[in-house]
Parts: C-alpha cells; structure tokens; sequence
C-alpha cells in the first residue's frame, strides 16, 4: 500500500476489539463498539507555523493511540479500512 497523507494528517488502523468480556460472554460484532485505539501506519510530514516553518509530528509509524469516537475520516485502501485524521484528533500516545 502505498498511502501519504499530507501536512499534519496521519493514517491508522484501528485495533481489532475484543469480542469476548472477562466473564466469557461473547459480543456479536454488530453489537461491539468500534475501538478507539489504533497503529499509525502513515504520518505526513507536519504543518507549517505561522512563519511557515515546519513544525515536525509527535507521532511516528508504529505509535499505538487513543482517538476520538467521531476523530477522521474512515477511508478503505486496498480492502482495509483505515482512518485518516489529523494529528490534533489524537488524544494519547499509549507507551509500552
């Protein structure tokens, strides 16, 4: 897949939910919420101050994030559904 996002817009696959709680009941996926974590797998390459320097991304490729229900823009690429958001709809960076 070839996908770059521009300016200050990343690209992320969510994660796959769980489909089975702790006490074992298993939740039909209509009935799931979608996850709002997910992989960046894409970053541009930031935006630009008012100086019109470029002012680099907080992210990287790889990065596991927390995101807003309603954050971007789902988009499908070659069969998988990817988000497209700008960094600013990122809420966390979840650290290993």
């Amino acid at each position: 897949m070839k996908l770059r996002p521009l300016h200050d817009r990343v690209v992320v696959k969510r994660l796959e939910q769980e489909t089975k709680t702790a006490s074992g009941i298993v939740i039909p996926d209509n009935a799931a919420e979608k996850p709002d974590q997910g992989e960046v797998v894409a970053v541009g390459p930031g935006k630009r101050d008012d100086q019109g320097k470029l002012v680099a991304m907080d992210v990287k490729v790889g990065d596991r994030v927390l995101f807003g229900k309603y954050a971007g823009q789902s988009v499908k690429v070659d069969g998988e559904e990817l988000m497209v958001m700008r960094e600013d709809d990122l809420m966390a960076v979840i650290e290993k």
